[in-house]
């Protein structure tokens, strides 16, 4: 057998071994000084508008009308328990718009959010998707091993 034949198995061979994927998982430190923000919050209602951006671009985006369950950084006193965030992406009608970074967000879903204004003074994610992590029944990210119980303290120590 040459050293030809030889490659080739040893490739064939790496090629059929399973590699798990990946997921990164999300630097909260930076994620929350970032973020004006931080909250647990359960999605009550999705309303997709047409909006025009900072380039004059019509868009849909969604306003997301959130049920703040738990904060995990204040704002600012007196915030309110429900709050109106702004996604890019939606349908009306038999119109869709998909931003490939941004989840699609529907009512009774519960995510850990990092808030922040964008230019316009409308409650955005920070860091727009990497500002979302999607809470399972489980109270874990989803696809991630991270419980929500070790967001909160990465949460608290990064304050």
């Amino acid at each position: 057998m040459n050293l030809t034949r030889v490659a080739i198995a040893v490739i064939l061979v790496g090629a059929s071994i399973p590699v798990a994927a990946e997921i990164s998982q999300p630097d909260l430190s930076t994620l929350t000084r970032g973020a004006k923000r931080v909250v647990v919050a359960t999605v009550i209602a999705v309303d997709p508008v047409f909006q025009s951006n900072e380039f004059g671009d019509q868009l849909i985006v969604s306003r997301t009308h959130l049920r703040v369950d738990e904060v995990l950084k204040p704002g600012q006193t007196g915030e309110s328990q429900t709050v109106v965030m702004e996604l890019e992406g939606g349908t009306i009608g038999d119109l869709t718009l998909t931003v490939s970074d941004l989840p699609v967000l529907a009512r009774g879903e519960r995510a850990v959010i990092f808030l922040q204004e964008n230019s316009r003074g409308a409650i955005v994610p920070h860091e727009r998707g990497h500002g979302i992590l999607e809470l399972d029944a489980s109270d874990h990210v989803k696809g991630t091993g991270l419980a929500l119980a070790a967001v909160r303290r990465a949460v608290a120590a990064a304050r």
